[in-house]
């Protein structure tokens, strides 16, 4: 974990920079040689490091879902309008 990461707010990280510092901090905590405070602070930042991961995730998979969404209703108003055009 590197000091300039340490104090950076949630909102400045992004995806990739969250997800390499917390496997970074997996790696430290799972090497171990820490003391409990270290190990503490490191689990904390591991906690928070995994809130922004699945704030991004759930954020892409709210456009993911509304993009489907945007897609199947235009794919039904087609279809209906196919529809329309053969039964005059």
């Amino acid at each position: 974990m590197t000091s300039s990461n340490t104090g950076e707010t949630s909102e400045a990280l992004g995806y990739e920079q969250a997800r390499d510092e917390l496997i970074e901090v997996v790696r430290r905590l799972e090497a171990g040689g820490t003391s409990l405070e270290e190990s503490l602070a490191l689990w904390e930042r591991g906690e928070e490091l995994a809130r922004v991961c699945r704030h991004w995730l759930d954020g892409a998979r709210r456009r993911l879902d509304a993009a489907l969404a945007e897609e199947a209703a235009e794919d039904e108003a087609a279809e209906a309008g196919a529809e329309d055009a053969g039964a005059t």
